[in-house]
């Protein structure tokens, strides 16, 4: 399925919120972050020349985020870093001024950080990045996850020291268990999605997002004419196109919104033009992608910033994870995960069609941008679609910053 963005905010300006917390100065602050975190490393930006030559575009670079910070998915810039900044502020407002980050490791921001208990909803990865925030500056985390989260990332989470706690249902269920038991017992909830009243921490995990992004656009020679972002609530594709719509102005690129078919809740809302919850089917491969219910903050950006929204199969997500692992043409093997290669997918089922290709303006001189958004993170889903084990993840040293 395929549809232009028809809705009365398209391009639009930004909210004024939106556009401070996704802007230039905010993603400065999100780097200053990241340059004091020890196994921080820029993640890799591939090129597909092979690929790009056999479907007639002049380009295609994919981020490789299966490298950041030692998590393997993108979710360790959003989650890890609200957690420190929610712990800053609280440390702030104990001691009447202002907490530096080089205050961090401070007696009085780790007293603060021992009485904060972090929760969040998760299906793997930003549960992930939260309990290691939590871990970092001392603070206690608790994990809420539903029935369709394996085993292998759960404990993944739970080696962080969080507290996991399993949920009946689906994604959103566990999203709505988290809300409830953390007002109960006077946790702070890290979810990267929102709601009405609920905008402020999902705007901060949305801004730890833009560091690939400016990463990105100083790795590539020239910034990209198309960009195709996987989306589960939302929050990813928002503030990729939303940095980039700040940042590029008048040249930013055409902005795809790329959904799993089976769980398509940015492409209903698109299509309603606003912001719906879809039923719960049939569980999709693309777990980290598997939500029924928009981020309200990513759609507002998303209805004013992206042009398009299309879904993909199954069989293409795990078709491109077999292209990626295998690639021909001399271009480089790269990890990807379910979810993680679903924006390439996109783009491959776009180009090859004709009404698409048309529709978004792809032709031979087009420069497509991409995220690889999560490696292997469950190393025996990836074995079991791909027949290849994925490369051992480094070794666990304990805590870093």
């Amino acid at each position: 399925m395929f549809l232009m963005n028809a809705t009365a905010d398209y391009r639009q300006p930004l909210d004024p919120r939106d556009a401070e917390t996704l802007g230039p100065a905010a993603a400065e602050e999100v780097e200053r972050h990241l340059s004091v975190r020890e196994n921080h490393a820029v993640t890799p930006l591939m090129a597909l020349s092979g690929l790009a030559r056999e479907i007639g575009v002049a380009a295609i670079h994919i981020k490789d985020e299966g490298h950041r910070l030692g998590l393997g998915s993108f979710k360790a810039l959003g989650g890890a870093y609200a957690v420190i900044r929610l712990v800053l502020e609280e440390a702030g407002q104990r001691l009447g001024r202002t907490v530096d980050l080089a205050e961090l490791h401070s007696q009085e921001v780790r007293a603060a950080a021992r009485e904060m208990t972090v929760a969040c909803a998760t299906d793997g990865n930003h549960g992930r990045s939260v309990a290691q925030g939590a871990e970092l500056v001392g603070a206690r985390a608790a994990i809420f996850v539903h029935s369709g989260v394996s085993d292998e990332r759960v404990a993944a989470i739970a080696r962080f020291g969080a507290e996991m706690i399993r949920v009946e249902g689906t994604y959103d269920d566990s999203v709505r268990e988290a809300a409830r038991v953390a007002e109960a017992k006077g946790w702070i909830i890290v979810s990267d999605t929102s709601w009405p009243g609920y905008e402020r921490i999902p705007g901060l995990v949305m801004q730890g997002y833009t560091a690939l992004v400016r990463e990105a656009l100083r790795q590539m020679p020239e910034p990209p004419t198309h960009v195709f972002i996987q989306s589960g609530v939302g929050g990813i594709a928002a503030a990729v196109a939303g940095h980039l719509a700040i940042a590029l102005g008048d040249r930013r690129p055409v902005f795809t919104v790329v959904d799993p078919a089976r769980a398509a809740c940015l492409f209903e809302t698109a299509r309603a033009g606003r912001p719906v919850t879809i039923a719960h089917g049939e569980p999709t491969v693309m777990a980290m992608l598997e939500c029924y219910e928009p981020s309200l903050v990513a759609w507002r950006i998303l209805s004013r910033a992206a042009d398009a929204f299309m879904t993909v199969d199954e069989v293409d997500a795990t078709g491109i994870m077999n292209r990626l692992a295998r690639p021909v043409s001399g271009d480089p093997a790269i990890v990807a995960g379910e979810s993680g290669g679903v924006g390439l997918a996109g783009a491959l089922k776009a180009i090859a069609d004709p009404v698409i290709r048309a529709a978004l303006s792809i032709d031979q001189r087009s420069r497509i941008f991409v995220v690889n958004t999560e490696g292997a993170t469950d190393p025996g889903k990836y074995e079991e679609i791909t027949g290849l084990s994925p490369p051992q993840s480094p070794r666990r040293t304990g805590k870093e910053l």
